[in-house]
Formats: structure tokens, C-alpha cells, sequence
């Protein structure tokens, strides 16, 4: 597998989600997914399941130093002393000292932007922050966020898939070095179902998700967050290294997008999105 080097942050360009998986499913999955090559692993503390994710990596007999792990801080804790008090408790849930990367969950809210930041780059020279970045941002808060901060900004983590055109995100975020992590690659679904991916992967031996992996992973520094609870999908979706996309392959893919391509969206945490 090969990473992707963003503003100092060496990511592995697959990860494994875990959203909306419960603790028990964590349990059984992950320990699988590091046994297959996964060493991207991706929480976050609305998802409940932070203390699974934890005790599965701990019981995996792959060292902690060799799996670059996620969270992220949910939008009731952005004011200073429950940022800081909120990560504490995740660390004790995820079983380690550090996290590799954490992420601003959701863009609105009350609490500056700089108050945010402030909280994350206070974690990274305590030592228990590698990496920081942000989830659902659009443009004008990544150029904010990128003034802001002391750190890096390492990811911007977002809604990307076939039928999402993200070309003026991806600008952006080539134009500061950060990179965007994909979640929402299957599209609810749609993915697996589609003509046209499952004819292009019919040349390769490989399924419609395999191609819309190996379309991501194979983009300027974008990262894929893939996600299963059934342990032959997950040897399936590791499998997008060994074949490549043409250009016209991968302009193919890119011009399924729709104007109305958005599936995630709820009003109360999303910002103005950038139109396409």
C-alpha cells in the first residue's frame, strides 16, 4: 500500500471506517482488517465505539506504531476545556497515548475557529496529537483554518465519490498541501450497482467498489476510507493495488457526477457547501 504525504503527515492511502459499525462488529473486524495490511484505522468519539477500536488494535499483535489511527472531536466539545477533557477521554478509550491524526468533526458551531485550532495545536506539542485536520470543510474554512494554525493542516475528510464532483475542494487542498480523505466512497450503495464501473472493472477481474477505490487512491493526494462489517469484503476492498485506471478509465468515473450528487448533509453541522 502506499501513503500519501500531506504537510508532514505519512497517511496510508486506504483506511478502514468505522462509522455506524457497533462495538461488537469493531471487535471482530479490525483485528481482521490489520491481519489482511490495513494500518489506517478511522473512529471518532460520536461513533460510540472508540473504546472497541481501542481493545481490538491492543489485541491485534500489530504494534500501536505501525497503525496510523483517527478520531475526531464531536461539535459539543469545542469549547477549550471540553476539547482538551474530551480527547483525554478518548485516549483512555482507544488504549494509547497518542492518536495519529484528529479531526474537527463538523464545521458549525458557536465556538471560533481559532479557539478550535488553538485546542488542537495545544494536543500536538503536549505530544498526544501527531497530526490535525478537519472533517466537512468547505474551501473557505480550510484557507482559514490553514491561517490559523500553528500545525499543518493534514486532511480535510469529506463526502467523495463518483457522483460528487470535489474538483474545487481538491484544488484547494493541493494549493496548502493538505490532503482529502474520502468517506461515502459506495454512495449508499449506488457504487456496487452501476453500469459503467461494473463494465470497467470487468477488464481488470475487479468489482465496481474495487474501481471506485483504485479511482481515489490513484487521485493526487486523496485518501479512501473503505468500510465493511463482512471479513471476505474486507480482503476485497484491500485489493485496489495490483492494477491501475487509465486516464480516460479514471475521466470516465469522474464524469458520472451530478449536480445533485450530495447525499450527507444534515443542516445543523454542515457548512455552505462550494458549488461544483
Amino acid at each position: 500500500m502506499h501513503t500519501v504525504l500531506a504537510n508532514g503527515a505519512n497517511i496510508p492511502a486506504l483506511g478502514l471506517g468505522t462509522f455506524r459499525m457497533p462495538g461488537n462488529d469493531v471487535l471482530r473486524v479490525v483485528p481482521k482488517a490489520l491481519q489482511i495490511g490495513f494500518r489506517h484505522i478511522d473512529t471518532a468519539q460520536i461513533y460510540g465505539n472508540e473504546a472497541e477500536v481501542g481493545t481490538a488494535i491492543r489485541d491485534s499483535g500489530v504494534a500501536r506504531s505501525e497503525i496510523f489511527l483517527t478520531t475526531k472531536v464531536w461539535v459539543d466539545k469545542y469549547k477549550h476545556d471540553a476539547f482538551i477533557a474530551s480527547v483525554g477521554e478518548s485516549l483512555t478509550k482507544l488504549k494509547t497515548d497518542y492518536v495519529d491524526l484528529l479531526l474537527l468533526h463538523w464545521p458549525k458551531s458557536d465556538v471560533p475557529l481559532a479557539e478550535r485550532l488553538g485546542a488542537l495545536n495545544e494536543l500536538v506539542k503536549a505530544g498526544t496529537v501527531k497530526n490535525i485536520g478537519l472533517s466537512n470543510a468547505n474551501v473557505a474554512m480550510m484557507d482559514e483554518a490553514v491561517t490559523l494554525s500553528e500545525a499543518p493542516i493534514a486532511t480535510n475528510q469529506v463526502e467523495y465519490h463518483p457522483y460528487l464532483d470535489q474538483t474545487k475542494l481538491l484544488t484547494a487542498a493541493r494549493k496548502h498541501g493538505i490532503s482529502i480523505t474520502a468517506y461515502y466512497l459506495m454512495a449508499d450503495g449506488k457504487v456496487p450497482q452501476d453500469a459503467v464501473l461494473k463494465d470497467i472493472g470487468s477488464k481488470y477481474g475487479k468489482s465496481a467498489a474495487q474501481v471506485v477505490l483504485r479511482w481515489a487512491v490513484q487521485q493526487d493526494g486523496v485518501i479512501a476510507l473503505s468500510k465493511t462489517a463482512t471479513e471476505t469484503r474486507l480482503q476485497e476492498n484491500f485489493e485496489i493495488f495490483d492494477f491501475a485506471l487509465t486516464d480516460t478509465e479514471m475521466t470516465v468515473v469522474h464524469k458520472l457526477a451530478k449536480p445533485d450528487g450530495r447525499i450527507v448533509s444534515p443542516a445543523h453541522l454542515a457548512p455552505v457547501w462550494d458549488a461544483a
